[in-house]
């Protein structure tokens, strides 16, 4: 491995440690000049007590070494099993001796470095590589078995293969005088005659580099050859400390300093700063953006916050992160020192006494080490609580599997025939091959000249009367930052962290600045620049620079007037229904599931009429690299968009530049065409684009659209029909892509016959550009995997597999004595694996049941290992006691939901197939076809035993330009209710209305019981009550209270009012208008800005208290009786069918009456958890009366346990409650009463149960 000597030599070295267990010496100097520190990793192992010893060791290493290259011999890895290290490149040579692993050599290279492998022929155990420093060197590593011979000729061979300069290092097991052995053997005498056939020469200074442990003596047997020219640069010296293992780590120092070591970009660490302090120190004031021009005004503020950034914000040194180790602690670091210690006093004196002494500290240090990884992962693990966000539990499940982020350079290009390896050459060919995709040349000829005859000057006129033209207001600015999310800051380094933690009056400066770029048209040239992070595609050749995908990072400023303005886009397309119906990207309301559903319930349909359905899945090159900027213009332009919206885009279209960014190098500036890549804007202006692709199809075929997911398809009884629609449709999406510079793909574009009739049909025939288009039986659409006959086989299979393997997290974290609680555990699963299975439900929800039976098996793993309950517990007891019902359950409350989303979106393209289903007649008579998705909903709602019931229709969305605040009285929210007594209360109420007294009072309330919902609201001389349907929630009761008297306020003269409520929710949702999805907020908000006669204000007032207006609405509200409209809103259907769900499920429970479980908890409601993972594994295992003392032979297939003293099979209820051996202990721990389960496993256990099954020594049993 390659390291830095001292400091001040600045000098790189070859660390190649010794067979066996080898570690490289730590080196606690700190790194200066070009060179920086890199972490060593190892793990080369004998036997399973060596490797978790040695791989322990391996942990142990200080992170201040900066070795660049680790061999490894001796690894006695299988080649079936995987070895990653962070931060480096493994290239490995296993060897097995029939079934066994034996010997084995690896390499590990830096990714600090440039290297590529090498590919040897040879039967040696050796393995090669090239890594460039100043030039290109070869290192290649090589073990020699002891006692077995070795052919001259293949030694030779393997000379041969290395290139120019080389080093060839390992472990030879060879003795020879010449390299200070004591003796010479064939071995050394064989390495001698090869080093001198080959011109070679040996570094090794006659150090020793192995130690017998058997008869405490020292030898030379690693030995480090090389060319002759790498021996002026290059300084040889072994490691004192043998780290665990026979062998001394070698060490070759590079005494050159030409090489830069790469870094990684500088970034501030936010979990550190002190933000109040940033907050005071960035004052950003009106004067620094209205004199000067945009572009210094942009500056200005940049350099304002950057500035205030660096005073209050640390930042990373930018070398390589080094690998965590939480576990290691003061108490290790001196049993380390002892360690080290003894080792030199027997180096030096090797006596037998000194011999013992070193390894007494050896066993001390290991126990040491293991307590504290073992008290370490303990308190680790189970910091993954409740109260723990998504993204901390994320966070600590990678840390504990070591997934770091991949921090890995780019070693090598292979461009034209020449390998790249400088890291601003290989930024400066991938920044080329991306330019070159997006600019001109990439578009075919046709449509080059097709571009050159269309391209006009688009006038956008300026136009004021357009509300979308208006100035952006604060409540903009403050909805655009809260939807940004953390994202990398682009070239001016400013990150969203920091716009969020900027007081008030500096964002209304950035408003202002905002203002001024939209007014004056003018775009800031700063934010026209991109940094790229090249990202490799999966499976692909990183060699190839057409391989990496890019990422690109814009300045957070941009992006974050590109979302206030692209909020405003979105609304005038929705607004005037601009979008083609079948295009669901990025749209609110719809989904990936709309168009899944849509192709579905065609197919179906098809097979039902004994129809052929043709369905073709289009790929398109390079979208947005090719996407036409004038046609984004033009489309603009055809849509009537006239002033600042549309001429912020054509200037935020204005040719840009990006710069590759290899590790913290810089390639020079690039062009890019198309739609900017890394811009919030980008992805609306390619669906404007995309959105005329499927306009010019055939009236018979249909389309689904999904940004650029396309998809087309044609049902008919004449194949020949079907063809010649779809080719048609084929034709004119080529037509109209040729018109607009997108090209697509015949490799990646297939076709599906979709067909159930029996017999022999040829399948069509399809021509893409005079290319035929492949037929396949299955395909992967939008994340569901379609067979021909619909089946969804593979999709469950895939879905399977894909769930199993992330189930190895769960399992992990689960350890029954040091896992994880079981809250914790639930919500692992329910983000990892649940989500992944409830995905697509409404689709592929209709395959055949013994199907859907597959995934029965990974939800119940899941289950249990959260739990830490046997495989013998039974199915239902399981769901209870995790609180999961069956995946049946879960699919039927899914679909349900996603039905009354339909219904509640009359738009929604599928609203009047899933509402009123057709071909009725035809599924009840075959059977064998699976009805539509509108059928089967009928019923899953027979099953739930819902009555159809109306839901109310989503309101249109307020504009973002549009204010929604209301005016409120906060005089009462300053009171603690529980404290305050209800005579305060009402005085301060009284003055309240002394002072608002030319204000009319109106009192609103709502009520809910079992049966009845009702909303009253109070007038001076009248009141008006009513009921609602029994499935809304006594909020929307409230909302509609308030709505009634805004209602019955826009027919009467009133001048003021108040509007009174209790309801704290129905205030706050009032408070936060635009971000409220209740249909009713919307509606008081529409309402209440007609009214612009009468000035109402918006008051809370507690409830219960005694204020008379209240009371009278809180009965009236209970004793309404008079309903205007049966509605529900969608919030309150979906609850709804939640609790439909659960009385399902509790009636499955009810069925259950034998069931152990269901004798302590006969509700499905479930047991809360213990704190300890062991007591609650125990206590659940206690309550679905399945322990492994008492159910394991069913595994084995063993008669049951006995009782001895009482003759009778061993069962829970038996040891806690009847066992007369243990009639003493119980008495003592439960008392003389307690003699039923649910008073010792129920609700509230006590502990006495732990210490009675210690007592009774079943504890560990159970």
């Amino acid at each position: 491995s390659l390291e830095k000597e001292k400091p001040n030599d600045k000098k790189q070295e070859f660390i190649k440690p010794a067979p066996k267990n080898k570690r490289p010496k730590k080196d606690h100097t700190n790194s200066t000049g070009k060179n920086s520190n890199v972490k060593m990793k190892s793990n080369p192992n004998k036997t399973k007590s060596q490797n978790k010893e040695s791989e322990s060791d391996l942990q142990t290493s200080d992170n201040s070494i900066s070795e660049m290259e680790l061999s490894e011999e001796e690894t006695y890895l299988k080649p079936n099993l995987s070895a990653k290290f962070k931060n480096y490149i493994t290239q490995r040579n296993d060897f097995q001796q029939g079934s066994r692993a034996s010997g084995g050599v690896a390499c590990l290279t830096s990714c600090q470095i440039p290297s590529k492998p090498i590919l040897l022929n040879t039967q040696l155990q050796a393995v090669a590589i090239q890594i460039q420093l100043n030039s290109l060197i070869t290192v290649c590593y090589l073990y020699l078995p002891p006692r077995v011979y070795i052919e001259k000729s293949h030694l030779d061979e393997l000379i041969r293969q290395l290139p120019s300069p080389f080093f060839l290092l390992g472990d030879f097991n060879g003795h020879n005088t010449l390299w200070g052995s004591t003796d010479t053997n064939p071995r050394g005498c064989q390495i001698e005659t090869l080093v001198e056939d080959h011109g070679l020469c040996l570094l090794n200074d006659n150090s020793y580099t192995h130690f017998h442990q058997a008869s405490q003596t020292f030898h030379t047997i690693d030995l480090a050859i090389c060319s002759p020219s790498l021996v002026p640069y290059w300084k040889f010296s072994t490691c004192t400390n043998l780290f665990n293992s026979d062998h001394f780590p070698i060490v070759l120092t590079y005494v050159k300093n030409d090489f830069p070591f790469p870094k990684r970009p500088v970034k501030y660490i936010f979990g550190k700063a002190d933000w109040p302090l940033f907050e005071s120190l960035c004052q950003l004031t009106p004067n620094m953006v209205e004199k000067d021009s945009i572009d210094v005004a942009v500056n200005t503020i940049t350099d304002c916050i950057i500035s205030s950034a660096d005073n209050s914000i640390p930042k990373t040194s930018g070398n390589i992160p080094k690998l965590c180790k939480p576990w290691w602690n003061t108490e290790c670091d001196t049993c380390q020192k002892t360690l080290e210690k003894a080792w030199y006093n027997f180096r030096r004196y090797p006596t037998t006494h000194n011999l013992i002494k070193f390894k007494k500290a050896r066993v001390k240090f290991r126990q040491i080490r293991r307590r504290s990884m073992n008290t370490t992962w303990c308190s680790y693990v189970n910091s993954i609580t409740r109260q723990v966000s998504s993204k901390v539990v994320w966070d600590k499940v990678r840390k504990i599997f070591g997934c770091y982020s991949d921090t890995q350079n780019i070693s090598f290009l292979n461009y034209n025939g020449q390998v790249i390896s400088d890291a601003k050459e290989i930024g400066n060919v991938i920044g080329q091959t991306l330019s070159e995709i997006s600019s001109e040349s990439s578009y075919p000829n046709d449509f080059i000249a097709f571009k050159k005859r269309e391209q006009k000057s688009v006038d956008f006129l300026p136009s004021y009367a357009e509300d979308y033209n208006s100035t952006f207001s604060y409540n903009e600015l403050k909805d655009a930052l809260r939807k940004s999310s953390p994202t990398s800051p682009g070239p001016d380094q400013i990150h969203n962290n920091m716009l969020k933690h900027l007081g008030e009056s500096s964002l209304l400066t950035i408003l202002l600045l905002f203002n001024r770029i939209w007014q004056e048209r003018v775009f800031p040239l700063s934010w026209l620049k991109a940094i790229v992070v090249p990202i490799p595609k999966p499976g692909k050749d990183k060699q190839d620079p057409n391989n990496y995908r890019p990422i690109a990072l814009t300045s957070c400023l941009s992006k974050l007037l590109e979302r206030m303005v692209s909020a405003r886009l979105m609304h005038v397309l929705e607004r005037s229904n601009w979008f083609v119906p079948s295009q669901s990207g990025f749209r609110r309301r719809r989904n990936t599931i709309d168009n899944l559903l849509k192709l579905e319930t065609a197919i179906r349909e098809a097979f039902v009429r004994k129809k052929h359905l043709v369905s073709i899945f289009f790929d398109i090159e390079k979208a947005y690299d090719r996407t036409w900027r004038y046609g984004i213009l033009k489309d603009l332009s055809d849509i009537g968009l006239k002033g600042n919206l549309p001429l912020f885009i054509k200037n935020f279209l204005q040719t840009r530049i990006f710069q590759i960014r290899i590790g913290n190098i810089l390639s020079d500036n690039f062009n890019q065409e198309g739609v900017p890549q890394g811009s919030v804007l980008s992805v609306l202006l390619f669906i404007i684009k995309i959105n005329g692709i499927v306009s010019k199809l055939p009236a018979y075929v249909n389309s689904t659209l999904f940004v650029d997911d396309i998809q087309i398809h044609c049902a008919g009884d004449d194949m020949s029909f079907i063809q010649r629609q779809l080719q048609t449709a084929i034709n004119n999406m080529t037509d109209w892509s040729s018109k607009n510079g997108f090209i697509f793909s015949p490799q990646k574009t297939v076709c599906m016959h979709f067909c159930r009739r029996r017999g022999l049909h040829p399948d069509p025939d399809f021509q893409l550009n005079g290319s035929p288009i492949p037929i396949v039986q299955e395909t992967k659409f939008l994340g569901i995997i379609f067979d021909t006959k619909l089946t969804f086989r593979s999709h469950i299979k895939h879905l399977k597999i894909k769930c199993i393997r992330t189930l190895n997290i769960m399992k992990v974290l689960s350890s029954t004595s040091l896992g994880a609680d079981k809250v914790s555990l639930m919500r692992i699963y329910r983000s990892l694996v649940r989500s992944k299975l409830d995905y697509g439900v409404p689709v592929y929800g209709s395959a055949a049941k013994s199907t859907l039976k597959m995934l029965d098996s990974v939800h119940h793993q899941g289950l249990r290992i959260a739990t830490g309950v046997l495989r013998t517990t039974p199915i239902p007891s399981l769901h209870v006691i995790s609180g999961e019902p069956s995946l049946e359950l879960r699919r039927h409350r899914l679909s349900l939901s996603y039905f009354y989303k339909i219904k509640s979106d009359e738009s929604h393209p599928q609203h009047y197939k899933v509402i009123n289903p057709i071909f009725g007649s035809l599924f009840s008579v075959r059977l064998s076809f699976t009805p539509t998705f509108g059928f089967r909903i009928g019923e899953i709602l027979r099953y739930f035993e819902i009555e159809d019931f109306p839901v109310v229709s989503n309101v249109e969305d307020p504009p973002p330009w549009k204010e929604t605040q209301l005016d409120f009285i906060d005089d009462f929210l300053h009171f603690f209710k529980p404290s305050t007594s209800d005579i305060v209360f009402q005085q301060h109420f009284y003055d309240h209305r002394q002072h608002y007294s030319d204000y009319i009072p109106i009192y609103t309330d709502g009520s809910k019981s079992d049966n009845h919902v009702g909303s009253a609201a109070v007038f001076p001389d009248f009141t008006i009550a009513e009921t609602l349907h029994h499935f809304c929630s006594v909020y929307t009761s409230e909302l509609y209270a308030i709505y009634l008297g805004l209602l019955k306020i826009s027919t009467l003269n009133f001048k003021k009012a108040i509007i009174y409520t209790d309801s704290r929710s129905g205030i706050n949702a009032l408070r936060s208008a635009k971000h409220n999805n209740h249909p009713l907020v919307m509606k008081c908000f529409d309402l209440h800005h007609t009214l612009k006669n009468t000035k109402i204000k918006y008051c809370w007032i507690p409830g219960h208290v005694g204020i008379p207006g209240n009371e009278r609405a809180d009965k009236a509200a209970k004793s309404a009786n008079a309903s205007r409209e049966a509605f529900v809103p969608l919030i309150d259907a979906l609850q709804a069918v939640k609790l439909s769900q659960h009385r399902v499920w509790q009636r499955i429970w009810d069925g259950q009456s034998n069931n152990k479980l269901y004798k302590i908890q006969p509700s499905i409601k479930g047991f809360g958890n213990l704190t300890i993972r062991k007591h609650d594994v125990i206590l659940t295992r206690l309550r679905v009366g399945h322990t492994s003392l008492t159910h394991r032979h069913l595994l084995h297939s063993d008669p049951a346990p006995i009782c001895n003293g009482c003759n009778c099979i061993l069962s829970v209820e038996h040891i806690l409650c009847r066992c007369k051996n243990f009639y003493s202990q119980r008495q003592a721990h439960f008392g003389a009463h307690i003699i039923d389960l649910i008073d010792i496993l129920g609700t509230n256990p006590g502990v006495n149960v732990f210490t009675f099954l210690k007592e009774v020594q079943f504890f560990k049993f159970i």
